[in-house]
């Protein structure tokens, strides 16, 4: 009797209570690792000033009011040009130019500034000489006693030089079809992305090349689409998205740390865009000396930016050192999507 008490006790020590049970049921199971990190990835948000835009059909309202816009003014006695930016959230920057658009009426000289938001379905931005009022693709302008001056229509400017075809003899690095020619080359939708070095070298060249610039209107400066062409992996030719800036050397068209264009021709982002360099290496003798910096001249959307300029030193972030030796087309990854199509080389 004793040794089956004894079996009896253990055994309902050993059986959980019905309590015991239920507090068990509500325990939830481990989640899995994957399952985690997949939570935790959902949770992170991109940070505004690295939101990136391919499509327009992504982009948002604002980008519908941002581009280019030119028309008559002042009984048609004058033509004005517009350029409007989107800055994010429905706020704008814009800049007028007396003549018409940079490269296309403009005179170099007179800049004026604007800045305003949408409220409603009417874009408004204005400036110490006036306003305009920007809806569906037109924008009226007024004076400072707010007395109409005139209509401005939005216009789609594109380089003459899209789609050029190389001439023979010409490397074709990038056609839409392979990015078997480049180091690191990834090919989206049948463009080439940023972050990139050519297999083949070159000395002196012509280069053709069209990029686009994504849409990222909370970023600034040089985190608005940042990218770069080196030739010979050596002398940059900035991208930027530096719409409607004053243009600079680390501006879109700049030759970074040489010398900046000598107009702005930057369009808005997300349009195709066009460089056309020729490019003349540097000579050294043969001791390794340089007897005779590079040379280029550069046309950006078929403007000349930079007419036989002297490039007397690699820039700063290039991968290859100033020397005898050719070099390859480097494309920069600054972090930034940027797209590329029609690259080829004819050597000189």
């Amino acid at each position: 009797m004793r040794n089956l008490t004894t079996l009896l006790i253990a055994a309902a020590l050993c059986v959980p209570s019905i309590a015991q049970e239920k507090k068990q049921d509500k325990t939830e199971p481990a989640k899995p690792a994957a399952q985690k990190k997949s939570q935790q990835k959902k949770k992170k948000k991109t940070p505004k000033n690295k939101l990136a835009f391919l499509t327009p059909k992504k982009a948002g309202a604002d980008f519908e009011i941002q581009g280019e816009y030119v028309g008559m003014v002042h009984d048609g006695q004058l033509k004005l040009g517009l350029q409007v930016i989107a800055m994010g959230d429905g706020q704008f920057e814009g800049v007028a130019y007396p003549g018409g658009l940079p490269g296309a009426g403009w005179d170099g000289k007179q800049r004026v500034k604007v800045s305003g938001k949408t409220e409603g379905d009417v874009t408004v931005i204005s400036g110490d000489m006036g306003s305009a009022h920007i809806k569906g693709g037109i924008a009226l302008a007024y004076n400072d006693e707010g007395e109409r001056m005139g209509e401005l229509k939005k216009v789609v400017r594109k380089s003459p030089t899209l789609g050029l075809k190389p001439p023979a003899g010409a490397n074709v690095l990038f056609d839409g079809k392979s990015a078997d020619k480049f180091k690191n080359g990834k090919l989206v939708d049948g463009m080439l992305q940023q972050g990139m070095t050519s297999k083949d070298k070159f000395g002196s060249f012509k280069l053709h090349m069209e990029f686009m610039l994504s849409y990222m209107p909370y970023a600034r400066g040089q985190g608005r689409s940042n990218s770069g062409v080196y030739m010979q992996g050596r002398y940059e030719c900035q991208i930027l998205d530096s719409f409607g800036l004053t243009g600079e050397h680390n501006e879109c068209g700049g030759i970074y740390t040489t010398a900046k264009p000598k107009v702005n021709m930057c369009l808005p982002p997300l349009s195709w865009q066009t460089y056309d360099v020729e490019f003349h290496a540097a000579e050294f003798d043969g001791a390794g000396k340089k007897t005779k910096s590079a040379r280029m001249t550069v046309k950006h959307n078929g403007v000349v930016v930079h007419d036989n300029v002297e490039a007397d030193h690699a820039t700063t972030a290039s991968p290859q050192k100033e020397g005898p030796e050719k070099g390859p087309i480097y494309i920069q990854n600054h972090g930034n999507p940027v797209r590329f199509r029609n690259i080829w080389v004819a050597p000189l």
